[in-house]
């Protein structure tokens, strides 16, 4: 049996009260997960896709996150 994973990537996003949320690329999808969620947020095809929608699941009026990979 083949068990073998492609390698993923992850961002983490922090705003002005620190981590908000994260998102990590595998499959060729990036999966965005909202900090304090037991759930996914969703998958999207692109990076900036995926950021734009952790972005407005913040709120009205919130600044845009700084993203930083681990």
């Amino acid at each position: 049996m083949n068990t073998q994973t492609r390698p993923s990537a992850l961002w983490v996003a922090y705003g002005g009260r620190g981590v908000v949320g994260m998102v990590r690329h595998t499959d060729g999808r990036y999966i965005v997960t909202m900090a304090g969620a037991d759930a996914e947020l969703g998958a999207y095809p692109t990076m900036q896709i995926a950021k734009a929608a952790l972005h407005a699941h913040l709120g009205p009026g919130a600044d845009w996150p700084t993203f930083r990979e681990h």
